[in-house]
């Protein structure tokens, strides 16, 4: 579902980046980071959450590959605005370091998976749940249904940004130029994938860790502290061994992502564009390639040498990813209570 760079025009990715600033702003207003000092570490969590589970791609019939995105389940642990915070600071990560989506794109990437999906999942879920005890079958039902819609939304969202792309951005000849399939090609393709195969594995997930947290960290459900305390650093991390630990075993596994070799629908580099169409359009070979990321695909550079096996650096680009995104995060929060 990320979008690489090149496939949109700056007439979309402009408009997108613009929006997205106006709501991260408020985002970081109504989370109030300045005050909600024990909440920091649960934000920096449930992102690099989002991020470890986003690692483990699955395969899909067709070679293709889906993953899940985890943004419902944040929106429930810390609310929906600051689940805005927590996915998109995700997903700047992936596009920069990783490659995972274009730089050029945040703005729609963000739009996509960091606002419509937890927001929008968020008030199906709290339609459905009501007042249902968390751990109950209604608000486990909810909890799927919710991140069930909330990734089909995205993915829907995904399929008209990419669709509309050869309908209004052409060359004189006609001939795309940024992306290349139209609506009737992307929005089956798409929705195909997430409807039947993504979807159902975002549920699961989600339905899992909410029925995880539940049992072992009741109050990290839409925690808030008004009270900043010297102490809720240390505090925070007694209080949460369990789920630091189960981090670190997620982060074990993110070799596992390695076994759907296939590229996800609109996620394909020049060279598979070239073949599946027979050329690249002029508007992305231009954009593609203007970011060069540190870590590609989530790979260290000495990996081609055979220094280190795949696998292992699977699981250091993950540790890195998680790093700089928690550290992102208590950056942030540091910056904006000296600037206050």
């Amino acid at each position: 579902m990320h979008i690489p760079d090149g496939y949109l025009s700056p007439q979309t990715t402009v408009p997108a980046l613009i929006v997205m600033s106006a709501i991260w702003y408020l985002a970081f207003r109504k989370v109030k980071l300045v005050r909600n000092q024990q909440s920091i570490p649960t934000i920096a969590l449930c992102a690099a959450f989002s991020f470890v589970i986003m690692m483990f791609n699955i395969p899909i019939v067709g070679g293709s590959s889906a993953h899940a995105v985890g943004a419902v389940l944040v929106a429930i642990l810390v609310g929906p605005w600051a689940a805005i915070l927590a996915v998109s600071t995700t997903l700047i990560i992936q596009a920069f370091i990783f490659g995972d989506g274009g730089v050029l794109a945040i703005g729609v990437n963000c739009l996509n998976m960091a606002v419509l999906m937890p927001v929008c999942g968020y008030a199906i879920y709290k339609l459905i749940s009501g007042a249902s005890a968390l751990g109950s079958r209604r608000n486990l039902l909810a909890i799927f249904i919710a991140s069930y819609v909330g990734i089909n939304i995205a993915a829907l969202a995904t399929a008209v940004e990419m669709g509309v792309q050869p309908m209004l951005f052409t060359s004189a000849d006609g001939t795309p130029l940024y992306g290349f399939y139209p609506l009737r090609v992307t929005l089956p393709a798409m929705m195909f994938v997430h409807l039947l195969f993504a979807g159902i594995l975002e549920g699961i997930i989600c339905t899992l860790a909410l029925s995880y947290v539940v049992k072992f960290a009741p109050h990290l459900l839409n925690q808030i502290s008004k009270t900043p305390n010297d102490a809720v650093a240390s505090s925070w991390l007694s209080r949460n061994k369990t789920l630091i630990i189960t981090a670190v075993l997620a982060i074990c596994l993110t070799p596992l992502g390695l076994l759907a070799s296939g590229s996800a629908y609109g996620e394909w580099g020049l060279e598979e564009v070239q073949q599946l169409i027979g050329y690249i359009p002029r508007g992305m070979a231009k954009t593609a390639d203007l970011w060069h990321a540190i870590l590609p695909d989530y790979s260290l550079p000495t990996l081609g040498e055979g220094a280190i096996p795949q696998s292992a650096g699977y699981i250091l680009s993950a540790i890195i990813g998680v790093s700089l995104i928690t550290g992102l995060i208590f950056l942030t929060n540091r910056l904006s209570k000296t600037g206050k």
